[in-house]
Order: C-alpha cells, then sequence, then structure tokens
C-alpha cells in the first residue's frame, strides 16, 4: 500500500471518540429537556441550568470532600486535546458533511472557530441538508445558536437560503418548544434578522418598481415578489415575530 493510500487509524479513532461523546452529550441534553419540561420549570434559566448540569453524577459514599484531586470537576468545561486539534485539521475535517444531528453538533462545538465560519457552514449545507440533518429534532439552545449567527453574518446575495433554511428550521420536531426557550438576545437576534430579511425583500420590489415607470416591470415579476413577502409573513408568524 503506498504512503498516499495509507490509512491513519490513530485519527480514525479521535474521530470515532468524538462522535460517540457528541452523540452521548447529545442524548444527555436531550434526556435533561424532558426532565425539564416534565417538571414545569418556573423559567428559561431553571430550564437552562438542568440541560447544562446533564453530565453531572451526586457524589458516591466513597467520595472524599478535601485531599488532593486529580478528576477535574466539571470536565465538560474544558478544553480537550482533540478540540485543541481540530482547528488545525478544519479544512479536512469539513470536507464531508455532517449525515445526523450528533455529528452537527460535533462540528458546531468542536471545529468552528467564530460565528463568520459557522455561517459560511450553514450556507454550505443549505436548508435541504439541514432539514434531513434536524428532521428528527434540534439540540437544546442550538436554534437560538443558528438564528444568532445567520442575523449576524447574513450577506444580500444570501437571503433567499436564508430563509429557505428558515423554513427548513421550522419543521423540526418540537420546534415550538424550542422557540419558547429562546433567550432574550436570541429572541431580539431573530427579530432582526427577519428585519433585513423583509428590508431586502421591499429593497428589490422598490428597485423594480422604478423600472415600472420605463414600462421594464412585468405582472409576472409584481407576482413573485408579491409572493416572497406573503412567503416571509408566513415565516414571521411561525417564529413570533412582529
Amino acid at each position: 500500500m503506498e504512503g498516499s493510500d495509507a490509512i491513519d487509524f490513530s485519527a480514525l479513532e479521535r474521530e470515532l471518540q468524538a462522535a460517540v461523546a457528541a452523540d452521548e452529550k447529545y442524548q444527555r441534553e436531550n434526556d435533561a429537556k424532558f426532565r425539564a419540561v416534565h417538571q414545569k420549570v418556573a423559567s428559561y434559566e431553571e430550564f437552562r441550568d438542568i440541560v447544562l448540569a446533564s453530565h453531572l453524577r451526586p457524589l458516591e459514599r466513597k467520595d472524599k470532600i478535601g485531599g488532593k484531586r486529580n478528576q477535574p470537576w466539571n470536565s465538560c468545561a474544558m478544553p480537550s486535546g482533540p478540540q485543541q486539534n481540530c482547528v488545525g485539521e478544519l479544512s479536512q475535517e469539513f470536507t464531508l458533511e455532517p449525515k445526523t444531528a450528533a455529528e452537527f453538533h460535533r462540528d458546531w462545538r468542536r471545529c468552528l472557530q467564530g460565528a463568520t465560519e459557522r455561517y459560511q457552514f450553514l450556507m454550505r449545507l443549505g436548508a435541504t441538508t439541514l432539514g434531513r440533518i434536524f428532521h428528527a429534532d434540534l439540540a437544546f439552545g442550538l436554534l437560538g445558536e443558528l438564528l444568532t449567527t445567520l442575523a449576524e453574518n447574513i450577506q444580500i446575495a444570501d437571503h433567499t437560503v436564508v430563509i429557505q433554511i428558515l423554513q427548513s428550521l421550522s419543521t423540526t420536531r418540537r420546534f415550538d418548544l424550542n422557540l419558547d426557550f429562546l433567550s432574550m438576545s436570541e429572541k431580539e437576534s431573530c427579530r432582526h434578522l427577519f428585519q433585513k430579511l423583509r428590508g431586502r425583500v421591499h429593497a428589490e420590489v422598490g428597485t423594480d418598481r422604478e423600472a415600472e415607470a420605463n414600462m421594464q416591470f412585468s405582472h409576472e415579476t409584481g407576482q413573485v415578489y408579491d409572493e416572497h413577502v406573503q412567503e416571509l409573513d408566513k415565516l414571521m408568524t411561525l417564529y413570533k415575530v412582529t
């Protein structure tokens, strides 16, 4: 076997371990969401605290308070080796798109550094792929992060793709529940996102209305834009944006 065709088993093992850990985290937090809803928590902050603490376990009798402790209390809050190595391997790892919500969650948390990379990742995947990945459920807190990323980085040329992504996310299971538990800042980002989308649609309509005076604005073009406005209004209703 030539060197270029050699399989890096160490890299495959690291990737497998990372995928297993991401899947376990996803399942653990998803279970915590249902427990929190069943307990009828009083606030979003209490709901978030329950989910973020889902990895913690009560002390056993054999555990001792005091003395030297080698195991960190909150290992999930500390950077791990694979996460640090992921930055240098970003371009290679993202040649393949995630197939499951767990894989997406792993890449979103471990490998994407900053809002710009996250936005480009969403644009590359597109609405169809995201809809397939999240057809069962969105991880806790992810909807708000997606909306914030889109709101802060949306480009003029991408507004159609962004609308399609918003439509796709609105069809996921428990969408209304995820929407209800958005933080205040995430709700504000959602509102700003729709303001930008609506402003872009109206800007395009206004540009073509100017052409109408020169007999260049067709009835069919007007219908298309009317449909875009109606489509956006329906989305705003789904996302509870007024």
